[in-house]
């Protein structure tokens, strides 16, 4: 089994910080790009209520936040879906701390697509492949999630010493149990309202009535915004950059702004260049230099033409 083979009965005093997962500059790159992208949509929506002419000469007034909203909202719920998947592949390494940041971070990114999903429905329903293709990136990152969470919930149910990896809440037995605790119930509640909003983001973008429209984007966006307030809360909190772990680390590694940390902040910029290109029009494009050889039989074929032209006249 997948679970077997690995000793979960020597516990450690403590444990290494990893700052690719809960490193100043991660939490603050993930924090902006979601503040950006949130404040972005509900400024779309509320734009919608307050425009009382939808047609008018201009098709597509904000045009230019639309492509930094959907520019941010892409690379957040990539950063997502990956972090979650290295999470899983290192869950023998990981501890529950960094675990549960891991997820706060996913329901982050959660949170902002389905903004951005409130706020841009118009044009992923014109587009097909758009569209199934936000479905799929919304799936993959609810069933992550999913699993994300249910490590969690198994590591508060066993108890598990918060300096052992995650993984041994499976393997290592476990004289108590805490089934009815708070943290339990809470964990059980964020996984069931992921899928819920998972269901109702996909029937959202796939429906085709606007009936109730307006209400729901209005909702929508509210729920949105407080559970992005809560996920980062939670997690600069329990963060040793921020906040106070709830585990004893050996380092202050997570304090130091390192290569990684501000490569994830640098790569913040990236939505901004295509900013940059809309505004400035579309790009002129020199045409090719052509060869000797091409340009001379361009030549003679365009002197051929403009003789057989001349004849027609003549005649």
């Amino acid at each position: 089994m997948v679970f077997e083979g690995r000793d979960c009965n020597v516990i450690p005093d403590n444990v290494p910080s990893d700052a690719g997962i809960a490193g100043a500059g991660v939490l603050l790159s993930s924090t902006i790009t979601a503040t950006l992208a949130l404040g972005m949509s509900a400024s779309l929506i509320f734009q919608s209520f307050r425009r009382r002419q939808p047609h008018t000469s201009n098709p597509n007034p904000s045009v230019i936040r639309r492509k930094l909203l959907n520019g941010y909202s892409d690379q957040q719920i990539l950063v997502g879906i990956g972090i979650q998947s290295v999470g899983l592949v290192k869950s023998w390494q990981l501890v529950p701390y960094h675990f549960f940041i891991i997820w706060m971070l996913s329901i982050l990114s959660m949170a902002t697509h389905n903004a951005t999903l409130l706020a841009l429905v118009s044009d992923f329903r014109r587009d097909r492949v758009l569209r199934w293709m936000r479905q799929f990136l919304m799936f993959v990152n609810l069933a992550l999630s999913c699993v994300f969470g249910v490590y969690v919930l198994q590591s508060k149910i066993r108890d598990l010493p918060d300096t052992l990896p995650i993984a041994c809440a499976w393997t290592r037995p476990s004289e108590t149990t805490n089934v009815g605790g708070l943290d339990v119930v809470a964990t059980v509640v964020v996984i069931a309202a992921n899928v819920v909003i998972f269901g109702l983001s996909t029937w959202y973008l796939q429906s085709r009535r606007q009936k109730y429209f307006k209400a729901i984007q209005l909702v929508g966006i509210v729920l949105m915004m407080g559970t992005a307030v809560g996920a980062t809360v939670r997690a600069y909190l329990l963060s040793q950059a921020f906040g106070s772990p709830d585990v004893a680390l050996s380092d202050k590694g997570e304090k130091t702004w390192s290569f990684g940390q501000l490569l994830s902040m640098l790569m913040l910029i990236l939505p901004v260049i295509s900013v940059v290109e809309i505004m400035r029009g579309e790009i002129a494009v020199a045409p090719p230099v052509l060869d000797d050889d091409v340009e001379e039989d361009r030549q003679q074929l365009y002197a051929g033409n403009q003789s057989s032209d001349g004849i027609e006249l003549k005649r």
